[in-house]
């Protein structure tokens, strides 16, 4: 989708973020930022944080980071256009697309949704009030649904008439909704009579949502003794994807939010059996199995995922393609503990209390895997031990924590009375004939060098700090939260004229905040930065932007020792480098004497306690191979 740049810059400029997340989030003003609860994880003490200059916010829990726009998209799962469009609505901004037809395009699926909406509500007063939807609402009596039920969840009645809707919406009429609309949002179709008709006749329609709650489909099911197959769904359009949608997200997200697990049904009436049993979140496919796109929209709001598939050979048979979307979206899954043969709306109405604790213990998906391969094996032969227990630890192989695998193979040890040692040579035999790991190689032993400031912890607001020197990090190791780097780089975003002119990237040495101040630089226009630097850098700059640290703001003192202590540890790795080329035995008098000219002046530097004075006599030293 694409809005006008220019446009977008606008909406942004012109967004009053505070008033924005204000709906959202009880925020009060600290400092000049303003803090609150974080709405993307449960906490009790606040580490959300706006910047109300900048437009951006940043949680120091969960890392949660982004503009305006970002939070919208988070919070409502909408997609950027549907953002955008949103905030400049609030703004009275008109946008322009980039592409042709673009404009006409989102105005197409905004009368998709119109139409959606208005059968929405007529199939929901059908079931409330007419005499032929007599049958529906003594059926959902029979299912234990009350009036409650059907108006939350805006249920409705597909009289047994070929166009009924098509007519009391004026389809094709002036002022009505045009045929094509009608069409096209999946309500009825042009039969070869050339006459307009309903897509759905006789069906207790369950109404189909986004997850910001606009309808984009229905599930019609038959009454019991009805024609025709059991359920039939919307067919797919602009605004209904079945490989996409899920049925209930709307009403759950902000439970499964909360909960941090979503716990996913095959039907309709499974949600609701779960909302009656008192858990509200429960989604629900579509009419299709579980696709890869539901899984990434799942993960988008919580990292737990239950399976509820009814308890049948084919409900676990589905359970188990998570094998491969476990690990790839470091997914936590578990199966619901359902009893044999029953499904959780029919649950709902005989045992709540029964679902509810299948809810609660759901077996975690690898126990549920290995109990299904032992329970279908025959464990009365050794024969069958061995198979057995061989097929169980090729599972247990997949599971990268090696102290939990050794704990399932002990335990399928003992099941199957086969040696614990057999079965994980099995599993290093499954590791080795998957897919090799990159090893980086070790890199070149650094000398001893004398203690400095971040290996005591030294940090210049006057707390200690446990800092690993960039050395003792691995390859794949972060910076430390809260290193002198970190702090010099924070100025530079906050305060850039308490950076000295003569600091320059080459002095961090962690690649994050070297490529910060390289943007900085790039983009002395935080706003430009903010738009066009990459993802990593622009997750770090909001979070410096709203990290508020007065007393490094506004002490002068505190910004020379930081910015003294940058050049101390800049010139430890490059003395290290010369005393490297020294043991080679090509060192000649010029590299001597910069040895010792660099070891004079760090020295003094340090005994005069990050005096700027000493800091500018290093910094000499230092800008030749800067």
């Amino acid at each position: 989708m694409g809005i006008h740049d220019e446009d977008v810059a606008r909406v942004r400029e012109a967004t009053d973020i505070v008033a924005v997340i204000s709906e959202y989030v009880q925020l009060k003003r600290v400092g000049r930022r303003w803090q609150g609860l974080c709405p993307f994880h449960a906490e009790k003490t606040p580490s959300f944080s706006v910047n109300a200059e900048m437009g951006v916010y940043h949680c120091f829990g969960c890392k949660a980071s982004g503009d305006a726009i970002t939070f919208l998209r988070e919070v409502e799962h909408a997609d950027f256009p549907e953002a955008v469009e949103r905030l400049a609505g609030r703004a009275g901004i008109a946008l322009r697309y980039t592409a042709p037809g673009e404009g006409a395009d989102r105005q197409k699926r905004g009368k998709l949704t119109e139409a959606l909406e208005q059968a929405v509500e007529w199939y929901h007063q059908r079931l409330l009030t007419a005499p032929d939807a007599g049958q529906a609402r003594g059926y959902l009596r029979h299912r234990g649904y009350d009036g409650d039920i059907v108006r939350q969840y805006k249920l409705g009645w597909a009289p047994d008439d070929w166009d009924a809707l098509a007519k009391d919406l004026g389809v094709g009429a002036d002022g009505g909704i045009p045929a094509q609309v009608f069409s096209d949002a999946g309500l009825g179709f042009r039969n070869k009579g050339g006459r307009i008709q309903d897509s759905f006749r006789a069906r207790l329609l369950f109404p189909i949502f986004d997850p910001s709650g606009k309808p984009v489909g229905f599930g019609g099911r038959v009454l019991p003794g009805g024609e025709g197959p059991k359920y039939k769904n919307s067919v797919d359009n602009a605004v209904y994807r079945k490989s996409r949608v899920l049925y209930g997200l709307n009403w759950a997200k902000q439970d499964i939010v909360n909960a941090g697990e979503v716990i996913v049904c095959e039907g309709y009436t499974d949600v609701i059996g779960f909302a009656q049993a008192g858990i509200s979140r429960a989604v629900a496919t579509c009419g299709t199995a579980l696709t890869e796109d539901h899984v990434r929209v799942l993960r988008r709001f919580a990292p737990r995922i239950v399976l509820a598939f009814d308890a049948d050979s084919a409900g676990q048979t589905a359970a188990e393609r998570f094998s491969q979307w476990e690990h790839a979206f470091e997914l936590e899954v578990a199966v619901a503990d359902l009893p044999p043969g029953a499904d959780p709306g029919d649950l709902a109405q005989s045992d709540p209390e029964r679902l509810a604790a299948a809810a609660a213990d759901a077996v975690d998906f690898m126990d549920f895997r290995i109990n299904r391969v032992l329970g279908e094996a025959d464990l009365s032969t050794v024969k069958g031990q061995v198979r057995a227990g061989e097929r169980a630890a090729r599972l247990v192989a997949e599971h990268p924590n090696p102290e939990i695998r050794d704990k399932y193979l002990v335990e399928i040890s003992d099941r199957c009375s086969v040696s614990a040692d057999h079965l994980r040579g099995v599993v290093a035999d499954a590791r080795r004939r998957g897919p090799r790991r990159a090893i980086r190689p070790a890199p070149d032993a650094a000398p001893d060098a004398a203690p400095h400031p971040a290996d005591a912890g030294f940090d210049p607001g006057g707390e200690r700090r446990d800092h690993s020197t960039p050395q003792d990090n691995g390859a794949n190791a972060g910076p430390p939260p809260n290193n002198v780097e970190r702090q010099v780089l924070w100025l530079a975003a906050n305060e850039p004229s308490a950076v000295w002119p003569e600091i320059v990237p080459e002095m961090f040495d962690y690649p994050l905040y070297r490529g910060g101040f390289e943007a900085l630089l790039e983009y002395p226009d935080l706003d430009v930065l903010l738009a066009e630097a990459e993802a990593g850098l622009t997750a770090l700059m909001r979070e410096l932007l709203v990290d508020e640290d007065e007393g490094l703001r506004t002490s002068v003192h505190r910004q020379e020792v930081v910015m003294a202590i940058l050049l101390y540890e800049s010139a430890q790795r490059e003395l290290a480098y010369l005393e490297r080329q020294a043991r080679t035995g090509t060192a000649d008098d010029d590299l001597l004497r910069r040895v010792a000219s660099l070891k004079t002046a760090m020295d003094k530097l340090r005994e005069s306690e990050w005096e700027a004075e000493q800091a500018r006599a290093l910094l000499e030293l230092l800008r030749p191979t800067a």
